[in-house]
């Protein structure tokens, strides 16, 4: 762009927004802590009775974890935007970083609505009858597990495909990317067998603590390949 009676060209400078481990820390920090404080919180095989005992007993704690699981989402929805900007700066012209993007803005939107549904609950508990607060409890669960994995597994596959293909990341990470978001798909089924259960942990914290590898590796710019003489190719 010419500047104006200066007859001199200027060029804008690429913006990669802000640093991916920037995003996922605060992601991390607080799906460990709705891990630590929902510990004594309500369970999905809870009867509306226990559930309600829970929620009044453990108020304070409840709505600390609701308020937790709101705010992963928002660290969440910014590394997806982030990440689907920086595979585009390397050269990933294929679905994989629309993949990426689009599963993470639907995961994290899987984390806010459980979020402000367990805010309800544990706001409204003593006003509220104990069948109603056990489908909250249920309708929180279902879309901060089934809902959620399925969708962050998207946004993990998204990053792993192209990182593989493209040499972006490291072979080993990158297929390690790809069993946790194939393990995270067949969570989904999670909705029919209570046996399927033990997915939604390892689709969660095992693509927790792949994307904050992934944070790191992931380069800012593709490397240059040069030929024997040296010349840039």
């Amino acid at each position: 762009m010419n500047d104006i009676g200066t007859g001199t060209v200027s060029r804008r400078v690429p913006q990669g927004g802000p640093p991916l481990l920037a995003l996922a820390l605060p992601y991390a920090a607080l799906t460990l802590a709705g891990l630590v404080i929902g510990a004594g919180v309500t369970r999905p095989d809870d009867t509306p009775a226990e559930v309600a005992r829970l929620l009044l007993e453990h108020r304070a704690a409840a709505t600390v974890l609701s308020a937790a699981v709101f705010g992963a989402s928002v660290p969440l929805a910014i590394w997806s935007a982030t990440a689907y900007r920086r595979l585009r700066r390397l050269g990933v012209t294929a679905p994989g970083s629309a993949i990426a993007f689009a599963g993470g803005l639907l995961a994290s939107g899987s984390l806010a609505l459980p979020g402000l549904v367990s805010w309800t609950a544990a706001t409204a508990a003593p006003v509220l009858t104990p069948e109603i607060l056990r489908a909250l409890s249920t309708l929180a669960f279902a879309a901060g597990g089934p809902g959620f994995v399925p969708f962050f597994a998207l946004l993990v596959a998204g990053v792993a495909v192209p990182g593989l293909l493209l040499g972006l990341l490291p072979r080993p990470w990158a297929w390690a990317g790809l069993v946790i978001a194939g393990l995270g798909m067949l969570a989904v089924l999670s909705l029919l067998t209570p046996a399927l259960y033990p997915l939604l942990p390892v689709g969660r914290f095992g693509g927790l603590v792949w994307l904050v590898a992934v944070s790191v590796l992931l380069p800012r710019t593709r490397p240059r390949h040069t030929t024997r003489e040296g010349a840039p190719r």
